[in-house]
């Protein structure tokens, strides 16, 4: 979609800037931008003084526990600072541990503040005696990312050889566009948001894509392929990479490779983009492929090295894949994150590859631990679990696998309410004496055939739908306790139902185009938009159904209206939730 609406828009130099060319020239913005912006003595926030010491990370912590705010003089200032150290650094950082000084090194913290307080709490905060290693995904999902990247930042400019940080796939401005971090900082920074965003896009670049401690243990987020090549990967531009998801443009007379398109389930961006000269410079194919790879890729237990189907990126690595490369570079084990775990880590691959991920309660309260790890020289790794919790005891293991569950049974559920329609008409084709009701298998073809999804549906069955004493299956029982809340009465289903189906991929495009932040879009922006996203997803709806709808979503009739507020129109209602919530002896 990014790709077509450059091609639409390529005489748009802006947003072509934005997308694909550099982002800032470091040392004039810092003095001209940073010193106009005055710190008010009404402000009571943490101040920072430059250069950093040990005081400033306790104030900052200390401060974020109270709630505050730190002021966008000093987020921009630790960030120019951050990038002025990280561009010194090599890809790959090498550390050494002893019997006498261990090292600790965490997995995804997603914006969840509390967990690293946790971690800090339990293990100590970074100090010379104290070293870290946090190996990607500081951001996205969770509430406090800034204030997470912030406390990270600070500490690893006053202890550089001591906390380490390792890039993850979420260290990308595209991802955050749509996991919540650009949406955060432009809540919390409305003057000075967009500078925010800008700079760190230029700070993720600079971020190493790994660790090597003792020579021994490769510390990185995603994982490998049968093609990595850590050679390569010590020598390559790193700060080229921009975004995974914008992969580099073939040269004059290279093809367009399938196997590049597929890579990240993206499209090449087109020539046209190169207008301005802004991507004279970047990775080549094969680089972009091997740092996707390791930002990306995940453990599995059947052997060899196939597509990372569900993420859409990276690969599937088998234990035979983990052996020959860590016996091509002398190594003897594989940590990394990316994944969320039952309780904080999994071991698998015969001992060779560990995953460990730090933001408890993940997908719902109580559904998973949180973990580090400690290692020295010489030693059996230790692991160290924890629950952010509102009570002293954690649930058991089965009380957290349901919680999960559960959470994934409500999303599936929203899955199957955003295509009511299609399924309908499938049930209605295989219902050919029109009883309401199909057999087990039917109602499970019909389900797959419309979702894709390669579940098992058959033991899906119970939590989704009713049966009768025969077996057969009630198919409008799919959709009894959910529907999405229409903002329109008179709006078609179908029109709905797409709408909030593709809700994500419509902010992400907004946001691009959205390029003054304010939120509104016009009733001409919003058609274009419609017309390119019906064509991209080749969606058969008229297109005066969205005109009338637009125009009705205009309240005070000024010829735009707020696109996220519209967007956020179209919500899933479970009755199952209203019902609880008007019960209060219900848990």
């Amino acid at each position: 979609m990014l790709e077509n609406y450059t091609h639409i828009h390529e005489k748009d130099p802006e947003l072509v800037a934005r997308l694909f060319g550099s982002t800032l020239q470091d040392c004039k913005d810092r003095q001209e931008y940073v010193s106009c912006i005055d710190v008010p003595d009404s402000y009571n926030g943490p101040r920072l003084q430059f250069p950093l010491t040990f005081t400033d990370i306790d104030i900052l912590v200390e401060a974020f526990k109270q709630q505050q705010i730190l002021h966008a003089r000093y987020v921009l200032e630790v960030l120019f600072e951050t990038k002025k150290v990280l561009k010194h650094m090599p890809n790959f950082t090498h550390v050494k541990t002893s019997p006498s000084k261990e090292i600790t090194i965490c997995g995804d913290l997603h914006g969840k503040l509390d967990d690293l307080f946790l971690i800090f709490y339990k293990n100590g905060l970074p100090s010379g005696g104290n070293s870290y290693i946090f190996n990607g995904d500081f951001v996205d999902r969770g509430k406090h990312s800034i204030e997470i990247l912030m406390i990270l930042f600070v500490s690893f400019l006053v202890y550089p050889n001591d906390l380490h940080l390792n890039r993850g796939n979420h260290e990308d401005f595209m991802m955050n566009l749509r996991y919540g971090f650009t949406k955060e900082i432009l809540h919390k920074y409305k003057m000075h948001g967009k500078k925010i965003l800008q700079i760190l896009e230029d700070v993720y670049t600079w971020l190493p894509i790994g660790t090597i401690i003792d020579n021994e243990i490769l510390v990185i987020h995603g994982g490998i392929s049968e093609s990595t090549d850590l050679n390569l990967l010590h020598h390559i531009e790193r700060n080229k990479m921009k975004s995974v998801l914008m992969p580099p443009i073939p040269l004059d007379g290279e093809d367009h490779d399938t196997d590049l398109k597929t890579k990240v389930g993206a499209t090449i961006i087109p020539r046209e983009v190169k207008t301005n000269g802004s991507l004279s410079e970047q990775l080549t194919k094969h680089e972009w492929e091997q740092v996707i790879d390791i930002l990306w890729s995940d453990p599995r237990g059947k052997r060899g090295c196939y597509p990372n189907t569900s993420r859409g990126g990276g690969c599937y690595f088998g234990p035979d894949i983990t052996s020959k490369v860590l016996n091509k570079y002398q190594l003897k084990m594989l940590i990394r994150s990316h994944e969320c775990k039952p309780e904080g880590y999994e071991i698998c691959h015969d001992g060779k590859v560990v995953t460990v991920f730090s933001a408890s309660n993940y997908y719902e309260e109580g559904s998973n631990r949180g973990a580090y790890i400690k290692l020295c020289c010489d030693m059996t790794p230790r692991f160290f679990q924890y629950q952010v919790t509102r009570t002293t005891c954690s649930r058991p293991l089965y009380q957290r696998v349901n919680a999960i569950e559960s959470s994934a049974i409500r999303i599936l559920k929203e899955r199957m309410i955003s295509r009511k329609t299609d399924l309908i008409r499938a049930f209605q084709l295989q219902d050919r004496s029109k009883s309401g009701k199909l057999s087990m298998g039917q109602w499970a073809f019909s389900m797959e055939n419309i979702l894709g999804l390669n579940l098992p549906w058959r033991s899906l069955s119970s939590h989704l739908v009713t049966t009768d004493k025969n077996g057969n299956i009630n198919y409008m029982s799919s959709f009894q306790d959910i529907h999405i809340q229409k903002p329109v009465k008179e709006a078609q289903s179908t029109l709905i139902e797409t709408l909030y189906r593709y809700r994500s991929d419509l902010q992400i495009i907004f946001n691009v185009i959205d390029s003054d932040h304010s939120g509104l879009i016009s009733m001409e922006e919003f058609r274009a938009m419609w017309k390119l996203f019906n064509s991209h997803y080749s969606i058969h709806i008229d297109d005066f159904q969205v005109d009338e709808l637009a125009e009705r979503m205009d309240l005070n009739k000024d010829g735009s209206i707020d696109f996220n507020e519209f967007l956020k129109a179209f919500y899933v209602v479970h009755k199952l939730d209203k019902l609880s919530k008007s019960d209060g002896n219900l848990p």
